[in-house]
């Protein structure tokens, strides 16, 4: 298969990323894998990407560090078709906590993969892609999350305000280069039975709180992946600054 374009996911070795992943192969991009540490997961995922004819790249970057993802953002030109979209998927959660016992550093690393890192990513993915740029144009999804419109109190009111600072990213992000020929979009994940949770401390979070949900279930991967894809595609070519929720009605 040849591939004309290539779409970036970063934190995509399991879950959410994952799932995009793998859809973005099946619809003919290729593919970079990227992960910060789990070597094995990414690199094995995109093994089975390019068994099924796809060209995937596993890609290790920590995305608040700069460097790093200058590198793997070269490394891509240099090996993959252009860059026609960028997935904003890596961020992490920590254990449940109130504000009055959060301590610093826990901040600065919620912060700095979050929103950092997403910032650093859409830079280098506008670079490449804006017409201003020489570029043909391209798509931005950001992960948020519906955490940001509830605030989460008591659990996790940093991730929360980190996704909401993801929200207004994408906004001002969408306005400022919609002439350029790139769209920016979210979507806001609500209860997802992904792995995050277990990062958190609670395992079982998202089949405990799947049935107080108005749809009575919590989500899968392969659902906010659909979404994901959707945004990407010439499909949703009227459609910037959206967030868009696959929360189940929460």
């Amino acid at each position: 298969m040849k591939n004309e374009r290539t779409i970036v996911v970063t934190g995509a070795g399991r879950g959410i990323g994952a799932a995009t992943a793998r859809l973005c192969a099946q619809r003919g991009d290729a593919v970079v894998v990227n992960y910060a540490r789990d070597a094995a997961s990414a690199e094995a995922l995109a093994a089975r990407l390019r068994d099924g004819g796809a060209q995937a790249l596993a890609l290790q970057a920590d995305v608040s560090d700069e460097a790093q993802v200058l590198a793997m953002f070269h490394r891509i030109h240099a090996e993959l078709p252009p860059i026609a979209g960028l997935v904003n998927n890596a961020g992490i959660v920590d254990v449940a906590a109130r504000v009055d016992e959060m301590g610093l550093q826990r901040l600065h690393r919620m912060f700095a993969v979050n929103v950092v890192g997403s910032f650093l990513c859409a830079r280098e993915a506008v670079k490449r892609m804006s017409t201003r740029h020489g570029g043909h144009g391209g798509a931005i999804v950001n992960l948020s999350s519906v955490a940001a419109k509830l605030g989460s109190p008591g659990l996790y009111v940093d991730y929360a305000a980190s996704k909401g600072a993801i929200d207004t990213f994408t906004v001002g992000l969408a306005r400022e280069v919609a002439a350029e020929g790139i769209r920016v979009n979210a979507v806001r994940p609500g209860i997802i039975d992904t792995e995050i949770h277990a990062s958190g401390g609670h395992a079982e979070r998202a089949r405990e709180l799947g049935a107080q949900q108005p749809m009575q279930r919590p989500g899968t991967a392969d659902e906010v992946a659909q979404a994901i894809v959707w945004l990407l595609s010439d499909e949703a070519s009227y459609t910037t600054g959206a967030l868009l929720d696959v929360a189940g009605g929460r």
